[in-house]
């Protein structure tokens, strides 16, 4: 194996206040611009990116994160938006969470400057958590469970009209199954065909044709379950490596046995210890020698080099949510009152970002 040298930097961008919906072409104050909570990170390319949170935010960045412009979605502004999704530089999808009609999917194909409401959700036992998209036209958005039965919508046409998976194509749900909201990653695809769902019940669903049919397994995390604890997020670098996180969130610290991986696509996981506590996100890098992966959660930041066999303390400096851009070389943590931190891992040390 390779001897590397690893260099890390972590940035915090301070947060100043903002001007309750500026319009979408105002520049914000240095910084992220703004003081929500944000969950969600979608890091398109090297140099754009898109955060979500509270309040209807949704910010915008165009030079790796060094400066964001907050977007204005139109009577969105008590929403809270725990994903967003981008599939190009300029179109976006942005997903808030809530019982009933405040779970709503908005769409912008011009760089945020204007949005349009491309979904309301009108169960009021629904709550949708996430959503993911193989490309520009074919995603998937989840959903708790109801009465029983998994709700999962796809759509094929860029989200113009967004279809319910039906109940015979899916598991049954357990008692109150559902998944955690925390940062809009309990949901991945991959490929053309691959999706993943993961549930607070310690379970991982996952489709090989689309979205067409279901099955489901258990992971070791579903000892865990609870109110508060379970998997929280869920990434595959390919068809069939994977790994899922999770833990308690109210206790943040805890260390637990709270990250799982698979080499055959989902069908089995084996557990594996060493996160530093609970975490709500994990991301592979791409672009490396060895298969590595990042892990984050309010409390900290861990690191795997080896496909999340084992784990190590990146960073005391943590995050709701995280994003990786397809190069490998920029990834970017998100969190508390519009925090937005550059974390940059180089793993050769002839490298330098």
């Amino acid at each position: 194996m390779r001897l590397v040298t690893m260099l890390l930097v972590i940035g915090a961008i301070a947060a100043a206040p903002a001007a309750a919906q500026p319009p979408a072409s105002t520049p914000p104050p240095p910084g992220s611009g703004v003081t929500a909570r944000l969950r969600g990170i979608s890091v398109v390319s090297d140099t754009v990116a898109w955060a979500s949170g509270t309040d209807g935010t949704v910010i915008r960045t165009r030079d790796g994160g060094q400066t964001w412009t907050r977007l204005t979605v139109d009577g969105a502004a008590r929403l809270d938006f725990r994903d967003v999704d981008a599939v190009s530089e300029r179109e976006a999808f942005v997903l808030s969470i809530g019982p009933g009609d405040a779970s709503r999917i908005y769409k912008t194909s011009d760089a945020g400057a204007t949005w349009g409401l491309q979904f309301t959700n009108a169960d009021p036992k629904a709550f949708f958590d996430a959503m993911a998209f193989w490309d520009a036209r074919r995603g998937l958005a989840v959903s708790d469970s109801v009465d029983g039965a998994f709700v999962i919508l796809a759509t094929s046409d860029g989200g113009a009209t967004w279809t319910r998976i039906p109940a015979d194509r899916l598991p049954a749900a357990l008692p109150g199954e559902g998944a955690f909201a925390a940062s809009g990653t309990n949901v991945a695809v991959h490929g053309t065909q691959h999706a993943w769902f993961a549930t607070g019940a310690g379970r991982v669903l996952r489709t090989s044709d689309g979205g067409a049919s279901w099955t489901i397994a258990a992971t070791p995390l579903a000892a865990l379950a609870s109110a508060s604890a379970g998997i929280f997020s869920v990434a595959f670098r390919d068809e069939r490596h994977g790994v899922v996180v999770g833990g308690d969130y109210r206790q943040e610290r805890a260390v637990s046995d709270n990250a799982a991986v698979t080499s055959d696509g989902g069908q089995t996981w084996t557990l594996r210890r060493g996160l530093g506590g609970y975490r709500s996100a994990v991301a592979y890098v791409p672009g490396r020698s060895a298969p590595t992966v990042i892990a984050a959660g309010p409390a900290g930041t861990d690191i795997s080099t080896d496909d999340g066999q084992a784990w190590r303390p990146l960073s005391e400096r943590g995050f709701h949510a995280i994003g990786v851009s397809p190069s490998g070389r920029i990834a970017l943590g998100v969190g508390e009152r519009g925090l937005v931190a550059p974390i940059v891992v180089a793993l050769d040390s002839r490298v330098r970002y």
